[in-house]
């Protein structure tokens, strides 16, 4: 009988182990790619708040400079490029989005400053 016993032993622990392992390698694999989800987000909120604030400081320099309407969205723009390009590589904005989005931070600011872009763009 406990050759037997030893004989099953020998057969099913390769098998167990191999089983085991397949699950924790299963159970890895999801926490891993949790993780990979709720950190690489974390990090895309971080890239888009620091894309917003380096545009906001361009608008900023740019109305310090006395740049106006699209003299000044030119100048956020590259500054936000030169100013956060890892933010950049990573979120990829097209030309089009990165004006609209210093158009949007220069309106935002004009209030503040007393600069009328609907006077200047007529």
């Amino acid at each position: 009988m406990q050759q037997i016993l030893q004989a099953m032993y020998a057969e099913l622990l390769p098998v167990l182990l191999q089983l085991i392992a397949a699950i924790l390698g299963m159970v890895l694999l999801r926490a891993a790619e949790a993780a990979r989800r709720r950190w690489g987000l974390e990090v895309e909120a971080r890239h888009r708040e620091a894309l917003h604030a380096a545009v906001m400081t361009g608008v900023s320099a740019a109305l310090a400079r006395g740049l106006k309407g699209t003299a000044a969205v030119d100048a956020a723009t590259v500054y936000a490029r030169r100013s956060v390009p890892d933010a950049i590589a990573a979120l990829r904005p097209d030309a089009v989005l990165m004006r609209n989005l210093a158009t949007a931070k220069l309106q935002q600011s004009s209030p503040l400053i007393g600069v009328d872009l609907a006077a200047e763009q007529s």
